[in-house]
């Protein structure tokens, strides 16, 4: 599988999936027509950074804008990598979306739960009910409390991938199974 994680300009943020199989005739043996090896490109999906690894804040921010236009699902995996941090501070990611690129939605179409420690944490990001979003991108707010400086400081980076419609109907079916 070939993959390419990009930020930055010229650089397209998606990956190809290659699929290849071996395909031969049956009524042939293998000595006299070995089979052939066909690989072909499925849809590029989105694998791209919302924020940039070793990102260190210690502020409120913003990340890039991300064009998300290009995905042929609307579903999407946000993952927060929290990779370093100080003593009693938190951290505050939300995601927002554009139609344009320069102006943002007042709200956050979704957002990571309060973060005070290093870890990984998922969170599915359903643009399904929202056509007019083409752009996303992260905000963050760090804020510290108690003894020493007042200033925070977060080490992280957060991955947004593209979540093909196959793994959700097979997440569904086996949560309809638990239930």
């Amino acid at each position: 599988m070939a993959h390419s994680r990009s930020f930055g300009i010229g650089r397209p943020p998606f990956k190809t999936r290659n699929t290849c199989s071996l395909v031969g005739c049956a009524t042939q043996s293998r000595a006299h027509a070995p089979p052939a090896l066909l690989c072909y490109n499925s849809l590029a999906m989105l694998d791209t950074f919302l924020v940039p690894e070793k990102t260190v804040v210690n502020a409120k921010g913003d990340g890039p804008s991300i064009d998300v236009s290009g995905t042929a699902h609307r579903v999407l995996l946000a993952s927060l990598h929290i990779t370093n941090i100080i003593e009693q501070e938190s951290l505050d990611v939300s995601i927002y979306g554009s139609a344009d690129g320069t102006t943002w939605t007042a709200k956050p179409i979704t957002s990571f739960p309060q973060k005070f420690y290093r870890g990984q944490h998922p969170l599915l990001v359903d643009l399904t009910q929202r056509p007019e979003v083409r752009f996303v991108r992260a905000h963050w707010e760090a804020s510290r409390w108690g003894r020493g400086t007042e200033t925070p400081m977060f080490e992280f980076h957060v991955t947004l991938k593209e979540v093909p419609p196959e793994v959700l109907r097979e997440a569904a079916a086996e949560a309809k199974a638990m239930a």
